[in-house]
């Protein structure tokens, strides 16, 4: 019950001053007078404005001579990347549109792992040209629909225009010319033959190739500072970033057989709360032979199982360590979780919460277990190889700096993904912008048939896909619109829709002679993506903000 209220001047308009009923003075505050509103037209050239800004920092980026951005996050954290999706992410985008475009980047991420940078460029330039059209009074509805028209006629055309290739688990090569296209505008791209060799030999270690499936969790690229880039290798097992717990514990096993466990190796602790009084010596003495004797059965357990290697995800006692290497038993321990899952899997061993439990039939085996130590520090890493059940791969990455080892990291994510795609679908299109052109043609033409206003739209997307060939083409240093333009009539001269920008000077525009491919469904997804993404955006006609407090 508010019972009394009082003016307050000026600001009497923003709120009022009111009393409960044990006469506490509150202050009501109005919030309707700072909700900001942009309507209509002006909604969608404010939108479009955002997005135009978005697309625009990544367009440099694009392609094998692209540039890459450095990000320096809140915490000072430094990120330095090509990658599309990760620098939408990292640049913390606080506009609403924005936002939507940073989501567009991930899905295509997610999805097919590679092309986050043009699909964010070809929405781009759909809203460039959606503006265009919005100034000559079409509705945007009418533009939407265009649009999706124009994609379905893009996306059949690149169906037409892929070629599907074959390639064997012995014949990858086509697959490793896929990876180096994408790894060209990455930072790798000195030594992208080697790069995407390894990708592919892991792709193809862990590939299904019956049910034409790739589980990228058996793939697990791990880093490490030093060395140079072309130290990178292919372990045909998994690579722990630990050490073996003790000094004189053997550094090579062969043929082991390992006990993945889940207990910590401890005396008992009581789950609650005693007081243990000793008041004499012969009762300490009791309790530490207690102890021992704990210890020695477990050493034992692990022995009597035939275990040759106990690999623990929690810390040992030090008498422990001691009492296994009496035992030659070496051990590795703090190995997180989700090493200790993809161990179990790749060595086909079963991971055991107690040690009564410890039986020959639950442990793993591997070929051969060896400690490798990196340069004068002490850098240790425990390498597990030719596993008994899976074909569990790990990318171990070496680099001058941690930038570049993590640049390589999503290089290699990428290149991956790309292997991972034409495992599951071997169609495959051609890069260096012919694609997009070959797509504009055929829309282009389509679009002489269609009645109405959506005609024009669907013009305007063809304008569009020339975006990605123009960012290629400014990106090297050519000029941007000649060079579009000479491509795309001979493409419709010569009927060639293999014939792309030349962004490295080769002398021929034949990308089908360069060798760069793009995965299709790649492909069809970028423009998939960017015409709903680009749809959604144009419905809007209102931006409601509600009002923040000062």
């Amino acid at each position: 019950g508010i019972t009394r209220r009082a003016g307050l001047g000026d600001d009497a308009a923003k709120m009022s001053l009111a009393f409960d009923e044990f006469g506490r003075p509150f202050l009501i505050v109005k919030e309707q007078g700072s909700k900001s509103r942009i309507r209509g037209i002006d909604a969608q050239k404010a939108n479009i404005q955002a997005a135009k800004a978005v697309a625009r920092t990544l367009r440099s980026s694009l392609g094998p001579k692209g540039m890459d951005k450095i990000l320096q996050s809140g915490d000072g954290d430094i990120t330095i990347t090509n990658d599309g999706a990760t620098i939408l992410q990292e640049m913390e985008v606080e506009h609403q549109i924005g936002k939507l475009l940073v989501e567009l980047s991930r899905s295509q991420d997610y999805e097919i792992g590679d092309g986050t940078t043009g699909v964010v460029v070809l929405a781009g330039s759909l809203l460039e040209q959606a503006e265009v059209l919005l100034d000559r009074g079409i509705h945007p509805l009418r533009i939407a629909e265009g649009f999706e028209m124009a994609s379905k006629v893009a996306v059949a055309e690149l169906e037409r225009i892929s070629e599907t290739f074959e390639f064997s688990a012995t014949d990858a090569e086509p697959l490793i010319r896929t990876c180096m296209t994408t790894l060209s505008s990455k930072i790798v791209n000195r030594c992208k033959r080697e790069m995407a060799e390894i990708c592919v030999k892991a792709v193809m270690a862990v590939a299904d190739f019956e049910r034409r499936d790739v589980n990228l969790d058996l793939i697990k690229v791990e880093g490490k500072v030093g060395g140079k880039l072309e130290d990178t290798v292919l372990v045909n097992g998994i690579v722990l970033d630990k050490d073996i717990s003790h000094p004189q514990m053997a550094k090579v096993i062969k043929d082991a057989k390992i006990a993945i466990l889940t207990c910590p190796f401890e005396p008992p602790k009581p789950k609650t709360k005693h007081k243990i009084d000793i008041d004499t010596a012969e009762k300490y003495e009791e309790l530490r032979q207690q102890e021992e004797k704990y210890f020695k059965d477990m050493v034992q357990q692990c022995k009597d199982s035939g275990a040759t290697l106990i690999i623990c995800q929690w810390g040992f006692d030090d008498e422990a360590n001691h009492l296994l290497m009496h035992e030659k038993l070496p051990a590795i321990r703090w190995v997180g979780g989700v090493e200790l899952e993809l161990l179990a899997i790749a060595t086909g061993g079963r991971i055991v919460p107690r040690f009564q439990e410890l039986t020959p039939e639950k442990l793993g085996s591997a070929g051969s277990v060896k400690e490798v130590s990196f340069g004068t520090t002490k850098d240790r890493m425990v390498v597990i190889e030719d596993c008994a059940a899976s074909k569990a791969v790990t990318v171990f990455v070496r680099g001058g700096n941690k930038m570049m080892i993590e640049e390589t990291k999503r290089s290699l994510h990428d290149a991956i993904c790309v292997a991972r795609n034409l495992v599951r679908s071997n169609k495959i299109v051609y890069g260096g912008g012919s694609a997009e052109l070959a797509c504009g043609i055929a829309v282009e033409e389509a679009a002489d048939n269609i009645p109405g206003v959506e005609q024009y739209a669907m013009r305007a997307f063809a304008e569009a896909l020339d975006a990605v060939p123009t960012a290629l083409a400014e990106n090297s240093g050519l000029a941007p619109i000649e060079t579009v333009a000479m491509v795309k009539s001979q493409q419709l001269k010569e009927k060639n829709p293999y014939l792309g920008v030349d962004c490295k000077e080769t002398g021929t525009n034949d990308m089908k002679e360069q060798g760069v491919f793009e995965t299709l469904i790649g492909k069809q997804q970028q423009m998939l993506l960017a015409t709903q993404v680009v749809k959604l955006i144009l419905k809007i006609d209102d931006v409601i903000t509600s009002g923040k407090y000062d």
